[in-house]
């Protein structure tokens, strides 16, 4: 797993956490983090793909 992917994937379990602890709470700021958790997830995704790929085709040399 690329480096990029695994911090955005600890970003998305910290936002996780954090809109768990705002719903308990009783406040809507949670939304924000599950919109944030969405995003990291998304780009944990695009960095493992992106990551498999350029061991399947070699380096890029431009």
């Amino acid at each position: 797993m690329p480096r990029l992917a695994r911090y955005t994937l600890i970003v998305c379990l910290l936002a996780v956490a954090a809109a768990v602890v705002s719903f308990a709470r009783g406040s809507w700021l949670g939304v924000v983090w599950v919109l944030l958790a969405g995003l990291s997830s998304n780009m944990t995704w695009y960095y493992v793909r992106r990551g498999r790929g350029a061991r399947q085709d070699g380096p890029v040399t431009g």
